[in-house]
C-alpha cells in the first residue's frame, strides 16, 4: 500500500505542476496574447483554437489533480484503521502493579555517640550515703 501511495504522490505532483503551466497559458481576458507565455507562442503552438485547447486540458487536469487527491486521502485513511504492523505504535509497557523493591542494600549512617554527663560529686544523693 506504501508503494501506491508514493506513486500516486508523484503523479500528483507532475499533475500538479502541468496545471499551473496550464493556467498560466491562459489568454487573459483584457489581453488578446497568452498570459504567461507572451505574444503567440501559444497560438503558433496549438493554432487558432488555443483557448479552447488550453480551456479543455486544463479541465481534464483538474479532474485528474482532484481524483488523485481523493485516491490518496482515502488511501491514508485505509492505511491508517487497517495498519497491522506495529511500526508506527508506540511500545507497550507493562510495568508491575506494586512498588519494585530495591535491589541495592539501604545505606546506614554511623550511629551518633550518646551525650554523656557527669554529675556533680556534691549532690544530696551522694551526702545520704556513707562509706
Amino acid at each position: 500500500m506504501n508503494v501506491l501511495i508514493t506513486i500516486f504522490s508523484v503523479i500528483l505532483s507532475f499533475v500538479s505542476i502541468a496545471m499551473i503551466f496550464l493556467v498560466l497559458m491562459q489568454k487573459a481576458k483584457s489581453d488578446g496574447g497568452v498570459a504567461a507565455m507572451g505574444g503567440g507562442m501559444a497560438e503558433s503552438t496549438f493554432g487558432a483554437e488555443t483557448g479552447n485547447v488550453l480551456a479543455t486540458g486544463t479541465r481534464n487536469v483538474a479532474v485528474v489533480f482532484f481524483v488523485l487527491s481523493l485516491a490518496l486521502y482515502l488511501a491514508n485513511v485505509y492505511q491508517t484503521k487497517h495498519h497491522a504492523g506495529g511500526q508506527d505504535k508506540l511500545p507497550t509497557i507493562n510495568a508491575p502493579a506494586h512498588a519494585a523493591v530495591p535491589t541495592t542494600a539501604p545505606v546506614t549512617l554511623p550511629a551518633a555517640k550518646p551525650a554523656t554527663t557527669t554529675a556533680p560529686a556534691n549532690t544530696p544523693a551522694d551526702a545520704t550515703k556513707k562509706p
